[in-house]
């Protein structure tokens, strides 16, 4: 994806919806503006486990209509890596 103003508006959109969705699917004690792009979904950053990591794939799926591949922990990395799938997949 170019880094266009408009594309860069859209992936901002992408990002701030997905962590306001994703904060109240998995109640998360942060508002949106606490969590940074490039914070970690697995492990150290957020600390997400598989039920949750699920529930974020299913999130993807229902807010954006992205279907999520198996086997894509490369794509679940942060929040930037997911975001640019989603934006790369609507694009």
């Amino acid at each position: 994806m170019q880094a266009t103003p408009e594309n860069l508006l859209k992936r901002r959109e992408i990002s701030e919806k997905l962590k306001a969705k994703l904060i109240e699917n998995l109640d998360l004690p942060y508002e949106t503006y606490d969590l940074r792009d490039d914070v970690a979904l697995i492990g150290s950053g957020l600390g997400l486990d598989s039920l949750d990591i699920l529930e974020v794939v299913l999130c993807v799926e229902k807010l954006f209509g992205v279907k999520v591949p198996e086997l894509s922990a490369h794509i679940l990395r942060s929040f930037n890596t997911l975001t640019d799938y989603i934006a790369e997949a609507k694009a």
